[in-house]
């Protein structure tokens, strides 16, 4: 996946250098007529909003297992991490600029329940110049990003669930992001 931001040329490997026109840069309305029309394909094969998402997270899923790889690869990354805030600081931060070409706006973690995390975008790329017709009023297609964020996840040995929610009075999106309880049982290990 290639950045949205400006990153320097670099030689050697094709892991090391970067992806797009020269500079790592994917041109923004390239990328947003492209995605525009894998979100009209996909809108043509399914039932329900729910149906749409759930295709658009499984495509990022395969890309954020790849994502993983190659910016773990490109850091230099000596070894995997198994804390849970570590590699959620991965995500919001490694991950994000690497796609995006800034971190995320904000990660917390849920005042409700111990398994849940928020990861903040105050604008993703994927909603910019997206527009959802009246009929499918609910859909979120940063359920992209959802998928690309639990591929990480997946990859690095922390599966969750993760899904993409607009906050319409912040004009955000949340990703949040639910734990299978094996990871919170090796957390809890870590700690003793």
């Amino acid at each position: 996946m290639a950045s949205f931001g400006k990153r320097e040329a670099t030689t050697g490997s094709i892991l090391d250098r970067p992806l797009g026109r020269g500079r790592g840069d994917v041109s923004l309305s390239a990328f947003a007529l492209l995605f525009s029309e894998v979100v009209q394909y996909l809108q043509q094969s399914v039932l329900s909003i729910a149906d749409l998402e759930r295709k658009l997270e499984i495509m990022g899923h395969r890309v954020g297992l790849q994502l993983l790889e190659l910016v773990s690869h490109r850091e230099k990354v000596a070894k995997r991490e198994n804390r849970l805030i570590g590699i959620l600081q991965f995500v919001s931060t490694n991950c994000w600029k690497a796609v995006f070409g800034k971190p995320a706006d904000g990660l917390e973690k849920s005042t409700e329940n111990d398994d849940e995390y928020m990861i903040y975008d105050n604008e993703p790329v994927t909603n910019k110049f997206v527009s959802v017709p009246k009929d499918l009023g609910q859909l979120n297609v940063a359920a992209y990003v959802a998928g690309m964020v639990a591929g990480v996840l997946e990859g690095a040995g922390f599966p969750a669930r993760v899904t993409a929610h607009f906050v319409p009075e912040s004009r955000r999106t949340v990703f949040l992001i639910k734990f299978e309880p094996e990871v919170l049982e090796r957390e809890a290990q870590y700690e003793k």
